[in-house]
């Protein structure tokens, strides 16, 4: 035997999906917004920082940990390039300070 669905029922299962395609909209909205600000980014300078700070140092940190890895070389090769695109680039999509840029020398 079925039970009809209560008012509190069907006002949580408004309340979900009002979440649901509110948090979506949000998230689609953040995410095309930074791709234009990249976009802008590559259209004025031609490359821009592929890592964020943390993500570079990162980076680092595992190839200076396993250099007989099979994918060092692809890694000193992208590392290499972010470090160059930080020193020749005036606009960063990602936040960095001069102090940051100025530790990551290339490998």
């Amino acid at each position: 035997m079925t039970e009809a669905m209560t008012l509190e029922t069907w006002i949580g299962i408004g309340v979900a999906i009002v979440a649901f395609w509110g948090i979506a909209s949000w998230a689609m909205i953040r995410t095309l917004r930074q791709e234009e600000q990249k976009t802008a980014i590559l259209d004025e300078q031609r490359r821009m920082d592929t890592y964020s700070p943390k993500a570079l140092s990162e980076l680092r940190e595992w190839i200076q940990a396993n250099p007989d890895d099979p994918y060092v070389g692809d890694a000193k090769r992208k590392y290499n390039e972010c470090v160059e695109n930080l020193r020749e680039t005036d606009q960063r999509f990602y936040d960095w300070s001069d102090a940051e840029v100025e530790r990551h020398d290339p490998l």
